[in-house]
């Protein structure tokens, strides 16, 4: 058929799947084989022209989605894992369904903001490529510590989202945590930093972890020379669980006044809160703490978690929950 367009992987894909035609009267329309029209089909999933949509008109929401609905105001997306499974496996999962999610959420023209770390990597490895245009996806924090830039393992995940949107990508040349917060504060007056911040001011989807200070599966601030041990002691008396965008934050959900977070360069709660859609990625039951955190901080509009640590969640929040 030469090459497929974009036009005709919409004219197949709105005959089988609006209006109802077999794969061979669309094959005898076209002129082309059935199998041929199989492919095409195919193509334009993986494209993400045609996203299937699985509704239970006998639970349309869960008792679990119920409860994140009533006490945080957010969307919660839950991932099923099988008993037993290992924490890799874990987030695998979880990562799936969260590209799929952001998948949905990005149009032509958006700003999509994007934590670094060890969640977000493993969701870039399952996005398809959509057909939009315009796209620009920014690093939410900085990446350098002390020993090296960061540059190649930041670069390479938003590189992964700019291709999959067919976009451009932006980082954050910055440490993740300045030594100092006065030199924190010269940076911001700088004007190639003010022109960063000011596009990320304009991000319209947000994508983020939530790191686990305690976590099985590690975050990747809390062993890659992003923190000194100083730091860590210093995390454990202040009573820190863990971060959103290397900010970080208490179980209750405060931050405002740990001293860590005058010298971070990722984006706060309240900065947050300005983006339209914010999507929280969580997988492991070590992050039940973590999760109440970032949730009683507002950062969120979405979580996609697995079903397991969604529950200990709750019940950490209030163990006489009824969850079924």
């Amino acid at each position: 058929m030469g090459d497929t367009t974009t036009e005709t992987l919409l004219k197949v894909a709105q005959m089988y799947y609006v209006q109802s035609e077999t794969m061979d009267a669309i094959a005898h329309l076209m002129g082309v084989s059935r199998s041929t029209v199989s492919r095409l089909l195919k193509e334009a999933r993986e494209r993400g022209l045609v996203r299937i949509t699985i509704a239970d008109p006998n639970r349309p929401l869960s008792r679990i989605a119920e409860l994140f609905r009533k006490h945080f105001n957010v969307d919660a997306h839950l991932v099923q894992v099988r008993p037993g499974a290992s924490n890799i496996f874990r987030l695998d999962q979880v990562a799936r369904l969260a590209a799929s999610v952001v998948s949905d959420a990005v149009t032509s023209g958006d700003i999509i903001g994007v934590a670094w770390g060890t969640t977000t990597s493993a969701i870039a490895a399952h996005l398809k490529p959509r057909d939009v245009s315009g796209v620009t996806v920014i690093g939410l924090n900085g990446g350098a510590n002390s020993q090296t830039t960061g540059l190649p393992y930041v670069g390479n995940i938003l590189h992964r989202f700019a291709s999959a949107f067919r976009g451009q990508e932006q980082l954050m040349a910055l440490p993740a945590f300045f030594d100092d917060p006065a030199t924190r504060e010269a940076m911001w007056r700088e004007r190639s930093t003010r022109h960063i911040l000011s596009v990320r001011a304009e991000c319209n989807v947000a994508l983020f972890g939530v790191g686990g200070l305690d976590a099985e599966l590690q975050s990747h601030v809390y062993h890659s020379n992003y923190l000194s041990k100083e730091d860590l002691d210093s995390l454990q008396r202040d009573g820190v669980v863990g971060d959103v965008c290397t900010v970080m934050l208490r179980e209750d959900g405060s931050y405002r006044d740990l001293e860590i977070n005058r010298r971070a360069t990722g984006m706060s709660p309240v900065e947050l809160q300005r983006i339209p859609r914010r999507i929280c990625v969580v997988s492991g039951l070590a992050k039940a703490a973590p999760v109440l955190g970032a949730l009683r901080a507002g950062v969120a509009t979405d979580i996609v978690i697995d079903e397991d640590t969604a529950r200990a969640a709750l019940l950490r929040m209030n163990p006489s929950l009824r969850l079924t």
